[in-house]
């Protein structure tokens, strides 16, 4: 049965089939696929409403109401569900978001890189599947999103808001009491921050008009106990922004580093802006086996520090290290992986764009005693010729794990002709891995695959590949 309302169509007890990419569900309607989004499930019944048509091969919609549950339901545990753009998942068993994971692993590779493939392993689950960020960042706005239980109370709103983005509103910011990503203090100095700044009446950004004092927050924890705070303040106004912070200073002694940043530009990315260190040490550090990463305010470190461990793990298993091998480490951020099987390897070689990365890793090396390894910056398809590897040594296996877009074309035709024995490939978008496999088939067999899970209750999910050159 079917209505409609203005341009859009109303489509009653649609079954919604299974799961499909971006974490939306699939159905078919009329011949035509249907991709879902909202909180539906596989095997749920649904009214959605169709507010996108593509010359009726597919179709976009919302769900509307539900009329019977599948048994792959959860109960949400959080009670901004449904609201927030985060966890949009927990609503699926665990098992069957795995599940799935692991299926659309399958699908890319098979349907994309069109290779050979060996049977893929089972994914790597994640032992915590909440509080398990350690990298969280909250917005202050004066543009709050209201709840429809908050617009039916009596008495007037408070519209300061210290939280996290409406998919698809980039004004306005839905207030957040407790979150489940991330563990204690995180909750703890964000509420305070939040009571403390508004009983002051400082004003709260206006992501409209691009004016305010408090601005944004960005906080990391780590498996050493460091905690680092760092906040942005949208005009310089000194008194109070010492204020703010000798408030987080006396009242949270676990913040290990605690920095601030002037911020009036147009957007509140930081990573062209200069932190300033208020008190405690401008790094935190992450521990993993006997090795010791130091954290900077704009270094890269992978947001789920149990399942790193895990994803490098299976990194340095397909590696098949004896201690004699040149190793290439490509796309090397600050170095992590690099010096994660430094001590496997007879040495390793770090390649990557960003200098100030470069500079991290080399710091992390020399502080774990580590002196096999070296670290370059720079554009891959021009850094690896043959005087590089005249001087680092011609790689036996390299390892990638490129940005999700995957590796540039002339990077894979890099690898292709300094040809090492192995390439352990790891990607958090398995459909860029299976486009650059592809290309790499012509010299290379797929040995081993096996997905990891880093972020529950998403869609997202990493996986490596070992590939090894054709005899």
């Amino acid at each position: 049965m079917k209505s409609y309302k203005k341009n859009k169509q109303v489509v009653e007890n649609l079954l919604i089939e299974d799961f499909a990419a971006e974490g939306k569900c699939i159905a078919h309607y009329e011949g035509a696929v249907v991709f879902v989004e909202g909180d539906v499930a596989p095997g749920d019944v649904a009214d959605v409403e169709i507010y996108s048509f593509k010359k009726k091969k597919f179709y976009e919609a919302k769900a509307l109401k539900i009329h019977s549950f599948s048994p792959k339901r959860a109960e949400p545990f959080c009670q901004y569900f449904g609201t927030c753009g985060g966890c949009k998942w927990q609503h699926i068993k665990y098992e069957e978001q795995l599940q799935f994971k692991w299926q659309q692993v399958s699908d890319h590779l098979h349907r994309i890189a069109k290779v050979k493939l060996p049977e893929i392993e089972p994914i790597v689950p994640s032992h915590n599947t909440i509080y398990y960020r350690n990298k969280l960042e909250f917005t202050f706005s004066n543009l709050r999103w209201f709840t429809t239980a908050e617009l039916q109370t009596d008495g007037e709103l408070n519209r300061n808001a210290l939280g996290f983005h409406i998919p698809k509103r980039f004004d306005r910011i839905l207030d957040i009491e407790h979150c489940y990503l991330q563990p204690e203090p995180s909750n703890q100095i964000r509420n305070a921050l939040r009571d403390f700044t508004q009983q002051q009446g400082f004003r709260y950004y206006d992501q409209r008009q691009n004016a305010g004092f408090v601005r944004n927050m960005i906080m990391r924890t780590t498996n050493t106990g460091d905690t680092m705070v760092i906040v942005q303040f949208g005009e310089h106004l000194q008194a109070e922004i010492d204020q703010t912070m000798t408030f987080l200073k006396d009242n949270f002694p676990s913040i290990t580093s605690l920095q601030y940043i002037i911020n009036t530009k147009g957007n509140d990315s930081y990573y062209d802006q200069t932190p300033i260190l208020y008190a405690g040490k401008p790094y935190i550090e992450e521990q993993m086996e006997d090795l010791t990463f130091r954290v900077g305010s704009k270094s890269f470190y992978q947001t789920n520090s149990d399942q790193a461990y895990q994803l490098y793990k299976v990194a340095r298993d397909f590696a098949q290290l004896t201690g004699q091998e040149h190793v290439y480490d490509l796309y090397t951020g600050t170095g992590t992986i690099a010096n994660f099987v430094a001590r496997q390897a007879r040495s390793v070689v770090g390649v990557e764009y960003v200098p100030e990365a470069i500079e991290d890793a080399k710091v992390n090396s020399e502080i774990n005693g580590i002196n096999n390894t070296r670290f370059y910056a720079g554009d891959m398809k021009n850094i690896l010729n043959e005087a590089f590897m005249a001087e680092n040594g011609r790689p036996e296996v390299v390892i990638t794990d490129p940005p999700r877009a995957g590796m540039d074309e002339p990077v894979v035709r890099t690898l292709l002709r300094v040809a090492p024995a192995r390439i352990v490939y790891v990607s958090c978008n398995s459909a860029t891995q299976a486009r650059d496999m592809a290309w790499l088939d012509e010299v290379y067999e797929v040995k081993r695959v096996r997905p990891v899970d880093m972020f529950p209750h998403t869609h997202h999910v990493e996986n490596v590949v070992l590939m090894e050159r054709r005899a």
